[in-house]
């Protein structure tokens, strides 16, 4: 009888978060059975593998970042050109269910609805006589980036560690027994894949290599190699077609290297058999302990940069999954930290440098056929994935975000050209590999043309974290051309004459009014990214001094774009016509993109529009799915209510299926949508930083939204904000910030707003605030007063007390605030 017992591997309780060294592993007294969302995540950001951790029969499922079905195609649709003006007449006579009618035929892609990654396969170990076993413990350590299973069958321990080495791009599998010549297993392949060849070669190699599938119509024409060499002390090897069977070693070490012949989003011309082969011999040289120490230093110099310590209680003794389901009810403010640290493990794990952005699922996928193609959804959630990145002391991840928005501002010209007849560049709501920005997935969803918009944001905020205007100046172009695509699409509503998108969309959502159509013209979102996308390229030529014509124009257009509405029940409305229903809980809250991430919508600059923000966020509700719970996280946290957002990150962290409306957290910690979607947990992640820290109104706020369970003590080292700042430390206790050391790597004018009086170290006093900020990363455009009904109800905020004060500083220098 299987006795599972992890009592030997728990650490005392303790209060002090460096004590407990289980405090930032995921573990458990149980395998993963045959249960994929148990499984625990490894990555390089090029490969990636879920280890379940099974004791008879291991599964490691293996991705590649590249793998992907189809190959190098467009998927516009020309006919949208022609058909434009009939649209946006149907649109602005009220016609709406019409317009998407034509839209579906004219606009919509009628070839690929974008292309799906892929799984490589799996790599199956089959253990012998392992059934009955006992002292069963599994870990993900974040610290580290190892995976480890340990067990006992009979008198002997076994012990397996995982990782996917950072430096050596290899998945790296070490198997150690407390006896010698102990191990014995099959080893082979198993993969979904239909195209594929798994076999043995002359070099006791076991290798699986095959292409891609085709999908809707496009001929899959990636080839992929996989090749897993055994490494064995003692014992010997043997092999059939297509396995290879160790038996009596001391010690296995297994290699696995996968490649593709992937170049880039137009060339398949690598060869994926000298990758792979020169990856694996590069590293098979090398022995575990060389390996694992080079990869732990690797995965550190990015994972330590941020600590976050909440307080620890006897709830953080037990294993992950009961942590989980008990988190609702239980005092575990550490189990908070643990979430918040796994957001941070995953991004380096599954973005790195030359790699390809973080997927709807990260780098795991075990699916031939994925929810939603496992791709880039760029009206949220990939832009989701990348909201921690500078904040959270990781902004050389953003590299594979960026590079794909280059790649974008090259193949969305066409798309610009050929169907809306404008210049510039854009993006509907998904893209892939291939850089697709055609629209798919029907008119109620894929007529959002502002991917382009949007994730340009990424690129003006990587500046801003940097103040690096070479950087500036090389994704400039890519700014530009996405403002030029709307000052041609923008058009005169003939109702209110202001200048609209139309065709247009409030993602996913669409108001009773229309029929149940989601088409519109100048819906709120839309206006607010247009503002943003002009008020980006406006500051930038400013700051490259450049196009200073361009940038008037742009001034003038910006004037002409749509205030924002406060509707008939005091809410910020979604549509120009005050429409919403206070009843719809629909998961997209869109119209609030103007409270976070952006920046329009404020407590101090800008309170009917927050009055009427929150009054939005109390209409729509808290529980919905995964990756929507995070994003209210945030703008809770903006709301500077962290009670509020510390409800909803219980809501999202609770078991999946507990909750009729979906959302919730599996037992690995991935987020759920359901199924899995990654961005939840990054969402996460940026909502618990914008807790502690904020630094998008025009100041750095410290503790802008504590909740009463974290108040007692707690720190937090390692942050970045806006203008080169970095919070070296901030310790706070019963609500107040006790102690702040600041590094300001630009200079200027640091203005900190935090909730009790403070002074420099030392004695010297600070200047309280006077007039606006004159740090130029901490500029703040003007918000449009809103336009507001009459019928409404206005409650203008009541917010706490709270200091303000600039401190003007030095590049390089340090400077440590202290409670007054």
């Amino acid at each position: 009888m299987k006795q599972l017992c992890s009592i030997f591997f728990l650490l005392s309780t303790t209060v002090g978060f460096s004590q407990n060294k289980n405090l930032l592993k995921l573990w458990y007294n149980k395998p993963a059975g045959n249960t994929w969302e148990n499984a625990l995540p490894v990555g390089n950001g090029k490969l990636g593998a879920m280890i379940y951790g099974n004791v008879d029969t291991e599964t490691v499922q293996l991705n590649e970042n590249t793998v992907w079905s189809g190959s190098p195609n467009r998927n516009d649709n020309p006919l949208a050109l022609d058909s434009l003006a009939v649209i946006r007449k149907l649109i602005f006579n009220g016609k709406q269910k019409q317009a998407e009618i034509l839209a579906n035929r004219v606009i919509i892609s009628k070839k690929s609805q974008g292309q799906m990654f892929e799984p490589v396969g799996n790599l199956v170990l089959a253990f012998p006589g392992q059934q009955d076993y006992s002292h069963y413990y599994r870990e993900l350590d974040l610290e580290n980036a190892v995976q480890k299973t340990t067990y006992q069958v009979g008198d002997i321990s076994y012990m397996r560690e995982v990782i996917a080495s950072l430096p050596d791009r290899l998945i790296v599998i070490h198997l150690t027994a407390s006896k010698p010549a102990s191990i014995s297993f099959t080893a082979s392949f198993s993969t979904p894949e239909p195209n594929v060849s798994i076999k043995t070669n002359t070099t006791n190699e076991l290798t699986i290599a095959g292409t891609t599938i085709d999908h809707e119509g496009v001929k899959g024409m990636v080839k992929f190699k996989g090749i897993a060499r055994f490494k064995l002390a003692g014992g010997s090897l043997a092999k059939t077609d297509s396995t290879l069977d160790i038996k009596n070693a001391s010690e296995v070490t297994i290699y696995i290297s996968i490649a593709t012949n992937f170049n880039n989003y137009h060339d398949l011309s690598g060869n994926e058999n000298e990758r792979a082969a020169s990856y694996l011999y590069r590293g098979y040289s090398k022995s575990f302990a060389t390996i694992l120490k080079a990869h732990i230093a690797a995965y550190k110099k990015y994972f330590d940069r941020v600590k976050l310590d909440l307080g620890t209680t006897e709830a953080s003794t037990l294993p992950t999954d009961e942590r989980l389901e008990n988190f609702d009810t239980a005092n575990d403010p550490q189990f908070a930290a643990l979430y918040y640290q796994f957001g941070r493990y995953l991004l380096i794990s599954s973005s790195q440098p030359g790699g390809q952005p973080a997927t709807l699922q990260g780098i795991w996928n075990n699916k031939l056929y994925p929810p939603w193609d496992s791709k880039y959804t760029i009206n949220i959630n990939a832009e989701m994935n990348y909201w921690p990145v500078e904040k959270t002391n990781l902004a050389e991840l953003d590299q594979p975000f960026i590079q794909m928005v280059k790649d974008m501002s090259v193949t969305g010209k066409q798309t610009a050209r050929d169907m809306y007849g404008a210049r510039g560049w854009m993006a509907h709501h998904n893209t892939d590999i291939w850089r697709a920005t055609g629209g798919v997935d029907g008119a109620f969803w894929g007529i959002w043309n502002n991917g382009g918009g949007w994730t340009i944001q990424n690129l003006w905020e990587h500046y801003l974290y940097n103040g690096d205007k070479n950087y500036l100046a090389s994704v400039y172009p890519v700014l530009r051309d996405a403002a030029l695509f709307y000052v041609d699409f923008l058009v005169e509503h003939p109702k209110y004459h202001w200048l609209v998108l139309c065709p247009d969309m409030s993602p996913e959502n669409a108001p009773a009014a229309h029929q149940g159509s989601s088409l519109d013209a100048g819906v709120t979102m839309s206006n607010q990214i247009v503002f943003d996308v002009f008020s980006t390229v406006i500051d930038a030529a400013k700051i490259l001094n450049k196009d200073k014509t361009f940038s008037d124009k742009l001034k003038h257009i910006r004037s002409l774009l749509p205030p924002m509405h406060i509707g008939q029940y005091g809410q910020l409305q979604e549509w120009l016509d005050d429409v919403d229903d206070p009843n719809d809980h629909h998961r997209h809250i869109s119209h609030l993109y103007g409270l976070f991430p952006s920046n329009q919508i404020s407590p101090y600059r800008t309170p009917e529009l927050y009055s009427a923000a929150k009054n939005t966020l109390i209409q729509r509700g808290d529980v919905s799915t995964g990756w929507s719970m995070a994003w209210k996280i945030n703008w809770w946290a903006k709301m500077l209510d962290g009670n509020h957002a510390y409800k909803l990150i219980q809501n999202q962290l609770r078991p999946v299926g507990t909750s009729a409306e979906g959302g919730g957290t599996y037992n690995n910690l991935f987020d759920a949508h359901p199924p899995f979607q990654i961005d939840g947990n990054f969402g996460c992640t940026s909502g618990i930083t914008e807790m502690l820290m904020q630094s998008e109104d025009g100041m750095l706020h410290l503790l802008p939204a504590i909740p009463d369970v974290w108040q007692k003590w707690g720190s937090v080292s390692g942050l970045l904000a806006r203008g080169g700042f970095e919070i070296i430390n901030m310790q706070w206790k019963e609500g107040k910030l006790v102690k702040a050391t600041i590094k300001s790597g630009l200079g200027g004018n640091l203005r900190l707003r935090v909730p009790n009086q403070v002074t420099l170290s030392g004695g010297a006093g600070l200047k309280p605030a006077i007039g606006g900020n004159s740090n130029p990363f901490y500029k703040t455009e003007v918000t449009p007063a809103p336009i507001i009904s009459p019928k409404a109800t206005i409650t203008l905020p009541e917010l706490k007390k709270t200091f303000v004060y600039d401190l003007p500083t030095q590049p390089g220098k340090t400077y440590t605030i202290v409670l007054k």
